[in-house]
Protein backbone atom coordinates (compact mmCIF):
# COMPACT_ATOMS: atom_id res chain seq x y z
CA UNK A 1 0.00 0.00 0.00
CA UNK A 2 1.32 3.48 -0.87
CA UNK A 3 0.71 6.35 1.56
CA UNK A 4 0.22 10.03 0.93
CA UNK A 5 -0.03 10.07 -2.88
CA UNK A 6 -3.42 11.78 -2.84
CA UNK A 7 -2.24 14.38 -0.33
CA UNK A 8 0.88 15.06 -2.40
CA UNK A 9 -1.23 15.61 -5.52
CA UNK A 10 -3.57 18.03 -3.74
CA UNK A 11 -0.67 19.98 -2.21
CA UNK A 12 1.10 20.25 -5.56
CA UNK A 13 -2.04 21.60 -7.22
CA UNK A 14 -2.42 24.17 -4.41
CA UNK A 15 1.13 25.46 -4.80
CA UNK A 16 0.84 25.68 -8.59
CA UNK A 17 -2.45 27.57 -8.30
CA UNK A 18 -1.21 30.05 -5.74
CA UNK A 19 2.35 30.74 -6.85
CA UNK A 20 4.55 30.27 -9.92
CA UNK A 21 6.87 27.27 -9.72
CA UNK A 22 10.46 27.85 -8.69
CA UNK A 23 13.24 27.15 -11.16
CA UNK A 24 14.48 23.63 -10.50
CA UNK A 25 18.17 22.82 -10.34
CA UNK A 26 19.31 19.98 -12.54
CA UNK A 27 20.13 16.77 -10.69
CA UNK A 28 20.47 16.26 -6.96
CA UNK A 29 22.47 18.36 -4.50
CA UNK A 30 26.08 17.39 -3.76
CA UNK A 31 26.30 13.85 -2.44
CA UNK A 32 28.05 14.97 0.74
CA UNK A 33 24.94 16.92 1.69
CA UNK A 34 22.39 14.16 1.13
CA UNK A 35 22.04 10.61 2.38
CA UNK A 36 20.40 7.68 0.60
CA UNK A 37 17.61 5.99 2.55
CA UNK A 38 16.98 2.49 1.30
CA UNK A 39 13.29 1.67 0.97
CA UNK A 40 11.42 -1.05 2.80
CA UNK A 41 8.28 -1.77 4.78
CA UNK A 42 7.30 0.32 7.76
CA UNK A 43 4.37 0.39 10.17
CA UNK A 44 3.78 3.95 11.43
CA UNK A 45 2.07 4.50 14.76
CA UNK A 46 -0.92 6.43 13.38
CA UNK A 47 -2.86 6.65 10.14
CA UNK A 48 -3.08 2.90 9.45
CA UNK A 49 -4.64 -0.15 11.01
CA UNK A 50 -2.66 -1.79 13.81
CA UNK A 51 0.20 -3.84 12.40
CA UNK A 52 -0.38 -2.70 8.82
CA UNK A 53 2.87 -2.18 6.92
CA UNK A 54 3.35 0.38 4.18
CA UNK A 55 5.89 0.31 1.36
CA UNK A 56 8.45 3.11 1.39
CA UNK A 57 10.39 3.64 -1.84
CA UNK A 58 14.08 4.53 -1.60
CA UNK A 59 14.84 8.26 -1.53
CA UNK A 60 17.60 10.72 -0.68
CA UNK A 61 17.28 13.13 2.25
CA UNK A 62 19.29 16.17 3.31
CA UNK A 63 21.74 15.20 6.02
CA UNK A 64 21.00 18.47 7.81
CA UNK A 65 18.02 20.77 8.19
CA UNK A 66 18.07 23.82 5.91
CA UNK A 67 20.06 26.60 7.56
CA UNK A 68 19.46 30.33 7.80
CA UNK A 69 22.39 30.87 5.42
CA UNK A 70 20.94 28.52 2.81
CA UNK A 71 17.46 29.98 3.09
CA UNK A 72 18.82 33.52 2.84
CA UNK A 73 20.59 32.58 -0.40
CA UNK A 74 17.28 31.20 -1.68
CA UNK A 75 15.44 34.40 -0.74
CA UNK A 76 18.12 36.51 -2.44
CA UNK A 77 17.59 34.53 -5.64
CA UNK A 78 13.79 34.41 -5.34
CA UNK A 79 12.80 37.84 -4.02
CA UNK A 80 9.10 36.98 -3.91
CA UNK A 81 9.91 34.90 -0.81
CA UNK A 82 11.48 37.83 1.04
CA UNK A 83 9.67 39.03 4.20
CA UNK A 84 8.68 42.24 2.43
CA UNK A 85 7.06 40.58 -0.58
CA UNK A 86 5.58 37.22 0.44
CA UNK A 87 1.75 37.49 0.67
CA UNK A 88 0.05 36.70 3.99
CA UNK A 89 -1.78 33.81 2.33
CA UNK A 90 1.57 32.00 2.01
CA UNK A 91 3.23 33.01 5.30
CA UNK A 92 1.96 34.58 8.50
CA UNK A 93 3.23 37.77 10.13
CA UNK A 94 6.05 35.97 11.98
CA UNK A 95 7.72 34.76 8.79
CA UNK A 96 11.52 35.08 9.21
CA UNK A 97 10.91 37.42 12.15
CA UNK A 98 14.06 36.17 13.92
CA UNK A 99 16.26 37.78 11.25
CA UNK A 100 17.54 41.31 11.73
CA UNK A 101 14.74 43.88 11.44
CA UNK A 102 17.05 46.39 9.76
CA UNK A 103 18.85 44.23 7.21
CA UNK A 104 16.18 41.53 6.74
CA UNK A 105 18.85 38.88 6.80
CA UNK A 106 20.16 36.42 9.40
CA UNK A 107 22.70 37.51 11.95
CA UNK A 108 26.17 35.96 11.85
CA UNK A 109 25.36 33.79 14.86
CA UNK A 110 22.35 32.30 13.04
CA UNK A 111 23.93 31.33 9.73
CA UNK A 112 24.67 27.67 10.45
CA UNK A 113 21.59 27.09 12.60
CA UNK A 114 18.38 25.55 11.20
CA UNK A 115 16.10 28.16 9.68
CA UNK A 116 12.77 28.48 11.50
CA UNK A 117 9.80 30.87 11.21
CA UNK A 118 9.29 29.39 7.71
CA UNK A 119 5.88 28.40 6.34
CA UNK A 120 5.08 25.16 4.50
CA UNK A 121 4.73 27.10 1.25
CA UNK A 122 8.17 28.68 1.62
CA UNK A 123 9.81 25.41 2.64
CA UNK A 124 8.30 23.55 -0.32
CA UNK A 125 9.35 26.33 -2.71
CA UNK A 126 12.92 26.12 -1.39
CA UNK A 127 13.01 22.34 -1.91
CA UNK A 128 11.59 22.69 -5.44
CA UNK A 129 14.36 25.18 -6.26
CA UNK A 130 16.87 22.47 -5.30
CA UNK A 131 15.19 19.79 -7.40
CA UNK A 132 13.43 18.17 -4.45
CA UNK A 133 10.40 18.45 -2.20
CA UNK A 134 9.46 18.13 1.45
CA UNK A 135 9.38 14.55 2.75
CA UNK A 136 6.05 12.85 3.26
CA UNK A 137 5.08 11.97 6.82
CA UNK A 138 5.85 8.34 6.05
CA UNK A 139 9.30 9.13 4.63
CA UNK A 140 10.18 11.34 7.58
CA UNK A 141 9.01 8.79 10.15
CA UNK A 142 10.83 6.00 8.30
CA UNK A 143 14.13 7.90 8.29
CA UNK A 144 13.66 9.10 11.87
CA UNK A 145 13.02 5.57 13.17
CA UNK A 146 16.74 4.86 12.79
CA UNK A 147 19.18 5.09 15.67
CA UNK A 148 22.92 5.42 15.20
CA UNK A 149 23.23 1.67 14.61
CA UNK A 150 19.77 0.34 13.66
CA UNK A 151 17.57 1.20 10.68
CA UNK A 152 14.48 0.70 12.87
CA UNK A 153 15.07 1.33 16.56
CA UNK A 154 11.48 2.13 17.54
CA UNK A 155 11.53 -0.64 20.15
CA UNK A 156 15.13 -0.17 21.28
CA UNK A 157 14.89 0.87 24.98
CA UNK A 158 17.92 3.19 24.88
CA UNK A 159 16.76 4.96 21.71
CA UNK A 160 13.20 5.27 22.98
CA UNK A 161 14.36 6.74 26.29
CA UNK A 162 16.40 9.35 24.43
CA UNK A 163 13.32 10.30 22.41
CA UNK A 164 11.16 10.55 25.52
CA UNK A 165 13.69 12.91 27.13
CA UNK A 166 13.82 15.07 24.00
CA UNK A 167 10.08 15.33 23.48
CA UNK A 168 9.31 16.00 27.14
CA UNK A 169 11.62 19.05 27.15
CA UNK A 170 10.22 22.54 26.39
CA UNK A 171 10.53 23.78 22.81
CA UNK A 172 13.68 25.83 22.21
CA UNK A 173 13.55 29.51 21.36
CA UNK A 174 15.12 30.33 18.00
CA UNK A 175 18.15 31.85 19.78
CA UNK A 176 18.76 28.60 21.71
CA UNK A 177 18.67 26.26 18.71
CA UNK A 178 22.11 24.71 18.14
CA UNK A 179 24.08 24.62 14.90
CA UNK A 180 23.21 21.81 12.51
CA UNK A 181 25.12 18.55 12.81
CA UNK A 182 25.78 18.66 16.54
CA UNK A 183 24.10 15.29 17.16
CA UNK A 184 25.56 12.01 15.82
CA UNK A 185 24.35 10.80 12.45
CA UNK A 186 21.78 8.01 12.46
CA UNK A 187 21.99 4.72 10.57
CA UNK A 188 21.38 6.52 7.25
CA UNK A 189 23.89 9.30 7.88
CA UNK A 190 21.24 11.91 8.76
CA UNK A 191 21.62 14.35 11.66
CA UNK A 192 19.23 16.14 14.03
CA UNK A 193 15.94 14.44 13.14
CA UNK A 194 15.05 14.54 16.84
CA UNK A 195 15.67 16.98 19.64
CA UNK A 196 16.52 20.14 17.69
CA UNK A 197 13.47 21.47 15.80
CA UNK A 198 10.12 20.30 14.49
CA UNK A 199 10.18 19.75 10.72
CA UNK A 200 7.61 20.34 7.99
CA UNK A 201 6.41 17.35 5.96
CA UNK A 202 4.72 17.41 2.57
CA UNK A 203 1.40 15.97 3.75
CA UNK A 204 1.69 17.28 7.31
CA UNK A 205 -2.01 17.32 8.21
CA UNK A 206 -3.35 14.40 6.18
CA UNK A 207 -2.69 11.48 8.53
CA UNK A 208 -6.03 11.49 10.33
CA UNK A 209 -8.24 11.92 7.27
CA UNK A 210 -9.62 8.41 6.91
CA UNK A 211 -12.74 9.07 4.87
CA UNK A 212 -15.54 11.56 5.37
CA UNK A 213 -14.03 14.69 6.91
CA UNK A 214 -17.30 15.38 8.74
CA UNK A 215 -16.81 12.15 10.68
CA UNK A 216 -13.09 12.71 11.25
CA UNK A 217 -13.43 16.03 13.05
CA UNK A 218 -14.12 14.69 16.54
CA UNK A 219 -11.32 12.12 16.51
CA UNK A 220 -8.85 14.73 15.28
CA UNK A 221 -9.94 17.19 17.95
CA UNK A 222 -9.59 14.57 20.68
CA UNK A 223 -6.13 13.63 19.47
CA UNK A 224 -4.83 17.19 19.45
CA UNK A 225 -6.29 17.83 22.90
CA UNK A 226 -4.51 14.76 24.25
CA UNK A 227 -7.22 12.13 24.58
CA UNK A 228 -5.92 10.39 21.50
CA UNK A 229 -2.86 9.29 23.44
CA UNK A 230 -4.93 6.46 24.93
CA UNK A 231 -4.81 4.78 21.52
CA UNK A 232 -1.07 4.30 21.92
CA UNK A 233 -0.52 0.89 23.46
CA UNK A 234 3.01 1.61 24.69
CA UNK A 235 4.62 4.42 26.65
CA UNK A 236 7.28 4.35 23.93
CA UNK A 237 4.73 5.70 21.43
CA UNK A 238 4.49 9.08 23.16
CA UNK A 239 7.14 10.79 21.02
CA UNK A 240 5.46 9.73 17.77
CA UNK A 241 2.08 10.83 19.15
CA UNK A 242 3.50 14.28 19.86
CA UNK A 243 4.79 14.61 16.29
CA UNK A 244 1.48 13.60 14.72
CA UNK A 245 -0.52 15.88 17.01
CA UNK A 246 1.83 18.79 16.29
CA UNK A 247 1.53 18.31 12.53
CA UNK A 248 -2.23 18.13 12.64
CA UNK A 249 -2.42 21.46 14.51
CA UNK A 250 -0.65 23.34 11.72
CA UNK A 251 -1.77 25.31 8.70
CA UNK A 252 0.48 25.76 5.68
CA UNK A 253 0.99 29.50 6.31
CA UNK A 254 2.00 29.06 9.97
CA UNK A 255 5.51 29.84 11.20
CA UNK A 256 6.99 29.19 14.66
CA UNK A 257 10.33 29.58 16.44
CA UNK A 258 10.96 25.81 16.47
CA UNK A 259 9.62 24.71 13.07
CA UNK A 260 12.00 24.23 10.14
CA UNK A 261 12.53 21.67 7.39
CA UNK A 262 14.81 19.57 5.20
CA UNK A 263 14.29 18.25 1.67
CA UNK A 264 14.12 14.86 0.00
CA UNK A 265 14.90 13.87 -3.59
CA UNK A 266 13.46 11.16 -5.83
CA UNK A 267 15.83 8.45 -7.02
Amino acid sequence: MRFGSFARAIACCLVVFLWPAESVSAGQPRSDKVARVEGGEFSPLYGVQSGQKLVVDSFAMDRFAATNQEFFEFVEEHKRWSPEQVPSLLADELYLSHWSDKSKQPRASQLDKPVTFVSWFAAQAYCESKGGRLPTVLEWEYAAAASETKRNATRDPAFVQKLLEWYSAPAKAASAIPRVGQSPANFWGIHDLHGVIWEWTFDFNSVFVSGDNRQDSESVKDLVCGAGAVSASNREDYAAFMRYAMRNSLRASYTTSSLGFRCVYEE
